[in-house]
């Protein structure tokens, strides 16, 4: 029953091709998402973010963090074990992982962090300035004997 069609949109639309591809991969996806590890997505200014996610038992140099296409993918391979260990209970789930966040456009990546077993990675969108509004200014209308005027000065 969730089956969109996005033709209408795309016929009628230019450049919102991924916005599209994004509707079209969250409604197909699993009704049953991954719940490990949890995680945070906090908004810690007007233009920032944080992704805080819980990974107790894991390493720094167990984790990964990497930006590509669009799309924020964290990692964790645990390393092997040492032989020996009799666990009675285990609680403390240290399986591999790999999350994705879909990251929208001009938000990048400034840096990610380990501490008492949460990943923070900090986000901020960076607004191009060729997309910010300017102002634009208005010239008075001169009268058009003057500009034809100008117009010969420059020929001569």
């Amino acid at each position: 029953m969730r089956n969109l069609d996005f033709a209408p949109l795309y016929r009628a639309t230019v450049g919102f091709d991924r916005i599209a591809d994004l509707m079209d991969r969250v409604l197909t996806s699993d009704v049953a998402q991954p719940t490990y590890p949890p995680y945070n997505i906090e908004k810690t200014a007007d233009d920032a973010y944080r992704i805080s996610i819980a990974v107790a038992g894991f390493t720094p140099d167990e984790l990964g963090v990497e930006v590509k296409e669009g799309t924020l993918v964290v990692t964790a391979r645990k390393a092997p074990e040492a032989e020996g260990r009799t666990y009675l209970h285990r609680g403390i789930a240290t399986r591999a992982f790999e999350r994705r966040f879909a990251l929208a456009d001009h938000v990048r990546v400034t840096g990610a962090a380990h501490e008492h077993g949460m990943l923070h990675v900090d986000l901020v969108r960076e607004t191009p300035e060729a997309l910010k509004p300017r102002r634009i200014e208005i010239a008075s209308a001169a009268p058009r004997a003057v500009l034809e005027a100008k117009a010969e000065d420059a020929t001569h």
